[in-house]
């Protein structure tokens, strides 16, 4: 239990501050929640983990997901939150980061499911020592629809970078902050109480570099007890810019305490 524990918060080495702030050894999450306050390294307050489609892979669809875990000091108030989180100008001068990039969030909730909207902002720097300015809007959620059938989406817009599709894109190209436009949409269908399917789409688009990237999947999981799930799934994967495509068959069991 102790091995598992410490591979969930240590597990893996190197990695960089784009993705998953890694370091020796490798935090995953590490941090302090005090009331309304939240200290350290967790998911990024961009992120919107009910809406992850469930997927074979852990990362869910990872094109036209935000998926980020960094550094930061959030304060809740009520539905809203916001957040100063670890800054990384990925395509340019990453020695210069010295101001934190400020997240703003709000909740809404129900019985019907749930929907953030959230706000980016941030300050670049560039190869040649030019600072930019970066913004960048978002709208994630999870609908209730018939049964225990739900939808999830995602829609992303602006100056984003690292925050969407798992460097799908940069920050920066030479001088110029990418733009991007990126959308996620899943539906999961019970079949039965123990067995499920999701259906997910997903697409990021940048101005600057024209990287285009696709992803569709279809899956079926079943539960074998409360505890144990195993799943398949099928897909594909497009880097549409550069003409390329790759089918994908995934396997997984998946065990919860």
């Amino acid at each position: 239990m102790l091995w598992v524990l410490s591979k969930w918060i240590f597990g893996g080495g190197g990695g960089n501050e784009i993705v998953s702030n890694s370091a020796h050894p490798r935090i995953r999450h590490a941090f302090v929640k005090y009331k309304d306050l939240t200290v350290g390294q967790t998911w990024s307050t961009f992120m919107n983990t009910s809406a992850i489609p469930e997927s074979a892979d852990f990362a869910g669809a990872t094109t036209g997901l935000v998926f980020i875990r960094q550094g930061q000091i959030r304060y809740n108030m009520g539905n809203f939150q916001v957040a100063i989180e670890n800054p990384e100008s990925w395509g340019g001068d990453t020695a210069n980061d010295s101001v934190p990039d400020v997240i703003a969030r709000y909740n809404i909730e129900g019985d019907w499911g749930s929907i953030s909207v959230s706000g980016l902002a941030r300050q670049l720097n560039t190869s040649l020592g030019n600072s930019e300015s970066a913004f960048g809007a978002s709208i994630a959620g999870r609908i209730n629809t018939t049964g225990k059938d739900d939808i999830r989406f995602q829609f992303h817009k602006g100056e984003l970078g690292r925050y969407v599709g798992v460097a799908a894109v940069k920050d920066l190209y030479g001088e110029e902050v990418e733009d991007l436009t990126s959308v996620l949409v899943a539906y999961r269908h019970f079949w039965t109480e123990s067995l499920r399917s999701t259906v997910l789409y997903g697409k990021v688009e940048g101005d600057v570099s024209n990287r285009e990237r696709t992803q569709w999947g279809v899956n079926l999981f079943q539960d074998l007890t409360k505890e144990l799930t195993v799943g398949f799934e099928v897909g594909n994967f497009s880097l549409d810019e550069l003409d390329k495509n790759s089918n994908y068959i995934q396997a997984t069991m998946r065990y919860a305490l």
